[in-house]
């Protein structure tokens, strides 16, 4: 297990991850959601705790429950692959929980890209879709290279000042990149576009822990670490400045002016690519593995 960002006053406690399992599972069933879904939702919640990013792992079960209770998602909605007459790939989420329908997305996006060497997959209309690093790691090791874009939502998530602002107007608008790499696995990056995810802000006001110093404003813009500071008013910067505005706002203008209205959380774009149709794999894998030996034999500073 990967401990997260969070100071946490108290110490923590430890669960079996059987038993969180279980729990999860059963909970997402009295829920509604179908039983293979429950699984889905379970394994990937606590998976994501195991990683070390809290903000979309366990502590996500009480929004979806209070979502599904809403109406802001539905708990029966089960996520399905479409083709246009145009020929674009859509994966409909029918305002479920985006987390099976994220996974579908992308394996379908490798399954054509193996067929065609590369493929791009929109996805609409479903609810979170849970921590993005898993599923471009599930391209990965597809051999496939893996990007998903996420964006379109800011009348609904006003979360980020833009770069020299101190208002909240942009969502988190995440990336992630997988990649398959060398003797270790695959090479993954997961981030959102502002300087802290919105499910960490969460987290530290449910912990009662502080967040880390400069990811956010109050409501006057003076930087603060306090989680209540962001709620009353308050906004997100956006990571290393004008390069993660930048990046917030191609993915929005991708999420809503490209894939069109946004109906529950956000609009999601994949992109996988066929490696083999470059190099072979395990010449790929050979000089991958001699790049990445190199960075880690880099002397700590």
């Amino acid at each position: 297990m990967t401990l997260g960002k969070l100071e946490i006053a108290e110490e923590r406690e430890i669960i079996a991850v059987s038993i969180l399992r279980s729990l999860i599972r059963e909970i997402m069933i009295l829920a509604n959601c179908a039983e293979d879904i429950s699984e889905v939702v379970s394994e990937h919640l606590v998976g994501s705790n195991l990683a070390g990013v809290e903000s979309h792992g366990v502590m996500r079960v009480m929004q979806y429950v209070q979502q599904f209770e809403s109406g802001y998602m539905c708990a029966a909605g089960r996520p399905a692959l479409a083709r246009k007459s145009n020929g674009a790939w859509f994966v409909d989420g029918k305002r479920g929980i985006g987390i099976p329908a994220m996974k579908m997305a992308v394996e379908q996006g490798c399954q054509i890209a193996k067929e065609t060497g590369v493929s791009a997959v929109a996805l609409t209309n479903c609810g979170h879709t849970g921590r993005l690093g898993a599923y471009a790691e599930l391209g990965a090791q597809s051999d496939c290279l893996t990007i998903i874009i996420g964006g379109g939502n800011r009348k609904e998530w006003p979360m980020v000042a833009p770069f020299g602002g101190k208002k909240a107007i942009l969502p988190t608008n995440p990336y992630a990149f997988g990649i398959p790499g060398g003797d270790r696995g695959p090479v993954v990056m997961d981030f959102a576009t502002a300087k802290i995810a919105g499910g960490w802000i969460y987290a530290a006001k449910s912990a009662g822990a502080f967040l880390p110093s400069g990811a956010v404003i109050d409501s006057r813009g003076c930087p603060t670490t306090d989680p209540d500071d962001y709620f009353d008013g308050g906004a997100i910067l956006p990571f290393g400045g004008p390069k993660g505005y930048g990046l917030a706002l191609v993915a929005e203008l991708i999420g809503e002016a490209m894939l069109g209205p946004v109906t529950a959380e956000m609009n999601w774009f994949v992109i996988c690519v066929d490696i083999s149709g470059y190099n072979c794999p395990q010449r790929y894998r050979a000089v991958a593995e001699e790049i990445l030996a190199e960075i880690r034999a880099c002397p700590p500073a």
